[in-house]
């Protein structure tokens, strides 16, 4: 992931979707400086991958075994 600094009047010229999309899109954190000297960093969360099918089968009357 790749880093980009902003301040806060250079974050201002375009609107938040903008940048939001633009950092998903491009896997990049964005850290925008406050003129207090304070930063906000904004990072996109990773994509989760797809849990794999696993073969098998869940028998009839399970749920009773279990409670008895």
């Amino acid at each position: 992931m790749s880093d980009r600094v902003l301040t806060l009047d250079e974050f201002k010229e375009r609107p938040l979707a903008d940048w939001l999309r633009e950092a998903v899109k491009r896997q990049e954190t964005l850290t925008v400086r406050l003129p207090e000297g304070d930063i906000v960093l904004i990072r996109p969360a990773p994509r989760l991958k797809a849990l794999p099918m696993l073969e098998g089968f869940v028998p009839d009357g399970w749920k009773e075994a279990v409670y008895e």
